[in-house]
């Protein structure tokens, strides 16, 4: 049951400890209450220079709330080490009992590790270039608990994990969702490869917020806390007036824009991601055709897709960290709809975009929330509102 934060912050489960800290880096503020002192200083500036009340902290569970995770594989053939990197570093703190993950994240991490030794697969090295699988993803269905998981390895077809593979499937039985080989031979940090193969089971993992089943393949972008992403949803929905003209800039999916699609009139959806634009059509091939017929999707970069927002209520955006482009911040506000929705995942870009998008006095901030969507971490997210004077 997600709550709201009070000044004091929420407490966590009395007696929570963790095994792996340090050195795991995942959770820097474990076992603290709320979000970090900084970012609710941060807040209170914003509120405060804007003439809004002091704001809310919405939080939920702080154990078990991650349903997606990603981890590095590194180590030697027979005792390989899945989990992240000490800091600054490529060495693997091994997290087989991670209190933040859901608890089939901890079982499927386990199973892959021993399918790892039984089969002989060598873990990669970052600096030989040497070595086949690099990382494991794996992202909870929450209607039937079940795993999509993901191996990533330095080869360019699955052939040699196909033992492996092949234990992963027998050992996880009902539990699993669908098994994918990712191709990634680049000398990179970037974790996913372009290339996906499905192995077993079904193409996307799908979940609900309040609405249609929205679809996810394993490359496209979800959010790993699904308690307060409800939330932040539902929260987005309550400031789209009903019969509104809708069009939602870095939509995914469609988490959000699939999700409030009973509420209004026409959606226009901008994404620029193949893999969730996949995703994204797969949600809206499954909708009756009057449903289909509000909806139209934008493809491409933000920035250049400024005519999707012509005549329409309301703008909705939930961009990467980076914060909003610039052509879609210029557009905004040179031409300011009714009411503008900004999901932000950074609060270091969102308070620069607040002072480029109020600067001109076309827009002004009139509502703001926060959401505790990773506990123990600096991070929070904001949904702020705005509208014209």
């Amino acid at each position: 049951m997600a709550h709201v934060d009070d000044a004091s912050g929420v407490a966590p489960p009395a007696g929570l400890t963790c095994p792996h800290r340090p050195p795991c880096p995942g959770c820097p503020r474990f076992g603290e209450p709320g979000i970090a002192p900084g970012a609710r200083a941060s807040l209170d500036r914003v509120a405060n220079a804007h003439g809004l009340p002091a704001v809310e902290v919405i939080s939920g569970s702080m154990v078990a709330f991650r349903h997606r995770s990603r981890m590095a594989i590194r180590g030697r053939v027979g005792s390989p080490k899945l989990g992240l990197f000490e800091l600054g570093s490529h060495r693997v703190v091994h997290i087989p009992g991670c209190r933040v993950h859901h608890p089939l994240i901890n079982r499927v991490a386990g199973v892959v590790r021993r399918a790892l030794v039984d089969a002989r697969v060598t873990s990669y090295s970052d600096k030989a270039h040497l070595g086949l699988a690099r990382h494991l993803q794996v992202v909870v269905e929450r209607r039937t608990q079940t795993a999509q998981v993901v191996i990533v390895a330095n080869s360019p077809a699955p052939d040699a994990l196909a033992g492996c593979f092949e234990l992963i499937r027998e050992r996880l039985g009902p539990e699993l969702h669908s098994l994918w080989f990712n191709a990634n031979s680049d000398r990179t940090n970037t974790i996913l490869g372009s290339e996906f193969h499905l192995w077993c089971g079904k193409s996307s993992v799908s979940e609900r917020f309040g609405g249609p089943a929205i679809h996810y393949p394993p490359g496209a972008f979800g959010q790993n806390n699904l308690e307060i992403a409800d939330r932040i949803i539902g929260h987005v929905r309550s400031q789209i007036p009903p019969g509104a003209r809708v069009a939602e800039f870095y939509a995914g999916v469609g988490a959000i824009g699939l999700s409030v699609l009973d509420r209004v009139r026409e959606i226009r959806l901008n994404e620029l991601s193949p893999q969730s634009l996949h995703g994204l059509g797969l949600g809206i091939a499954e909708l009756g055709p009057i449903d289909r017929a509000r909806i139209s999707v934008v493809p491409g970069g933000a920035g250049r897709a400024g005519s999707a927002a012509v005549g329409v209520d309301v703008i909705i955006a939930d961009p990467p960290r980076k914060g909003l482009d610039s052509g879609l911040i210029e557009h905004l506000v040179d031409q300011p709809p009714e009411r503008f929705i900004y999901v932000s995942c950074s609060l270091a870009s969102f308070i620069g975009d607040v002072a480029r998008l109020c600067g001109r006095g076309t827009l002004r901030l009139t509502g703001l929330a926060a959401f505790n969507l990773m506990p123990f971490t600096e991070h929070v997210e904001t949904v702020a509102c705005f509208e014209r004077p």
